[in-house]
């Protein structure tokens, strides 16, 4: 079993910036991919970055791309979504996700995930 854990939410205005951690208590798999995604009130969940641990490749959401970037460090099992440029249409409660066995594609899609953390609320004020 893998756990996730995000913190690093919160209340944020116009502009600004915040970083979200995921911790996972194991990292060491061949195909790993960590993906965020985010849902809205009333909205479906939607992939918004997600980074493979065999090559560090990055996919971006086309409403994020230049506002935030994915990395990770393998050394401390975390990724991290930094966020800047942040709008009041970010505000979401945002997931990191496991798939253990990924396949190359659809990174973005929710369902090819297998594991999830509780999610960790981001709140832009406008």
């Amino acid at each position: 079993e893998v756990r996730l854990v995000e913190s690093g939410g919160g209340l944020v205005q116009t502009g600004g910036s915040l970083r979200l951690s995921c911790a996972m208590s194991r990292f060491r798999f061949d195909n790993l991919c960590i993906g965020w995604f985010r849902q809205a009130p009333g909205k479906e969940r939607e992939g918004v970055s997600c980074i493979s641990s065999s090559d560090n490749r990055t996919s971006y959401a086309d409403s994020v791309k230049g506002r935030f970037t994915i990395s990770s460090d393998t050394a401390k099992n975390i990724v991290y979504l930094q966020m800047n440029s942040l709008k009041p249409e970010d505000t979401a409660v945002y997931y990191c996700a496991a798939d253990l066995d990924y396949s190359g594609s659809f990174c973005l899609l929710p369902a090819m995930y297998d594991y999830w953390g509780q999610g960790t609320q981001v709140t832009v004020s406008s």
